[in-house]
């Protein structure tokens, strides 16, 4: 009896107009039959949807959001930006039920919805875009695994990511999440394949927007609660090189704050590419100098020159695809960072960047490094500040 329902539900979907018309069907846009579609990103963004309600999280905007790698660093607050202002997100999530989680508290009942999805299986993909009219691919590796390489998680997913939206036929923006530095010619492939996917997504995409971060600081981050780890841990900070590589730090909200200001605009950040850095320019060695400041630390670091340090972070490479069991996950010494690392990352002089979106970025200093207390061995009221290091005057 079931089996006989089953069958006749799926008949009167497949033959009812108004259903169909409603929640498209996957074979509608995606049937093997079809050929690869020309592009169908509207050239007006989505600034015509239909709104309702006032514009919280309980309202309306209309935008229905698929965000690949939202369960990242990045990926929290732009789900909190998109749920804030009434947007549904759809989440892809391949691992445990529980990585997703904490995002769904950030969107009003129903707002936010875990979808599990395989990345290599086109049809997992297409099911997860089914009902978006907005794709952001936030996926990317700072590091590869046994199972996965720079060039499929940077490069081959994001252009895969490409192709379906363009098939999809409902899809009016396309935000490509890349990395400032990336570059056909840099020594690091991280950044190799990073640009090769911005590449290959204007390719099929013309109309998408690419934003170009530069380091990320927040609560999450990848760089100073590593630091400050290792810093605890061991009571001393490796400096790879001199410190003297510049780069651009910039605080995470702000880029989340870009990648929805480009989404409600009228389309003129369509087809463009961003360079996002922070207002300060900053050495290695003064971002380590700040970070200990903050975890109230007396610095100290040993100077490991870029051979060394590319040796220390060797044997892992050639070791990974060759022994039956994972790799452990590399922090200070990433060969391809210490690639990275090797030249200034820094936004180009004439490059569309936060300005060109009326965002004015938080400086790092303050707010946006304070989640480093928590370091501090005595507890968050440990150490002294500079003013209580200054001797007080006498008022005889």
């Amino acid at each position: 009896m079931q089996a006989v329902s089953r069958r006749l539900g799926h008949q009167y979907i497949k033959q009812s107009p108004a259903i169909s018309s409603l929640y498209p069907l996957s074979d509608r846009y995606y049937g093997g039959e079809n050929p690869r579609y020309q592009s169908t990103l509207t050239i007006k963004g989505v600034g015509h949807l239909v709104r309702k309600g006032t514009g919280g999280r309980s309202s309306v905007s209309g935008i229905v959001a698929t965000v690949f790698g939202a369960t990242g660093f990045l990926g929290r607050y732009l789900v909190q930006q998109l749920a804030k202002m009434g947007s549904q997100v759809l989440v892809p999530f391949r691992g445990s039920e529980d990585s997703q989680r904490h995002l769904k508290l950030m969107g009003d009942l129903g707002q936010i919805v875990p979808m599990k999805y395989d990345p290599r299986d086109e049809n997992s993909i297409k099911a997860v875009m089914a009902k978006a009219n907005v794709v952001i691919n936030l996926i990317g590796r700072e590091y590869e695994t046994r199972n996965y390489s720079f060039e499929e998680v940077n490069h081959h997913m994001a252009e895969q990511l490409a192709m379906i939206a363009k098939e999809h036929g409902g899809i009016m923006r396309f935000i490509q999440v890349s990395c400032l530095g990336a570059s056909p010619s840099s020594s690091s492939r991280m950044l190799r394949s990073k640009a090769a996917a911005e590449e290959a997504v204007l390719r099929e995409l013309p109309e998408a927007t690419v934003m170009k971060p530069a380091v990320m600081i927040g609560t999450e981050d990848r760089i100073l609660n590593t630091w400050a780890h290792f810093a605890k841990k061991y009571s001393f900070l490796p400096l790879i090189g001199d410190g003297s590589t510049k780069i651009q730090p910039v605080y995470v909200v702000d880029v989340a704050s870009a990648i929805v200001t480009a989404l409600k605009d009228d389309g003129t950040s369509m087809g463009k590419v961003y360079e996002l850095g922070g207002p300060d320019i900053f050495t290695v060695h003064e971002l380590t100098e700040l970070m200990y400041d903050v975890i109230r630390e007396w610095p100290r670091y040993v100077k490991i020159p870029f051979p060394i340090a590319k040796a220390i972070a060797m044997p892992r490479e050639i070791l990974l695809k060759k022994v039956p069991f994972p790799m452990p996950t590399p922090t200070i010494f990433n060969l391809d960072l210490i690639e990275a690392l090797s030249t200034d990352t820094l936004v180009s002089e004439n490059a569309l960047t936060f300005v060109d979106l009326g965002i004015v970025p938080h400086k790092l200093k303050g707010y946006p490094v304070e989640f480093l207390i928590q370091y501090r061995k005595g507890g968050p009221q440990y150490g002294s500040t500079v003013s209580e290091k200054v001797t007080p005057q006498s008022w005889s």
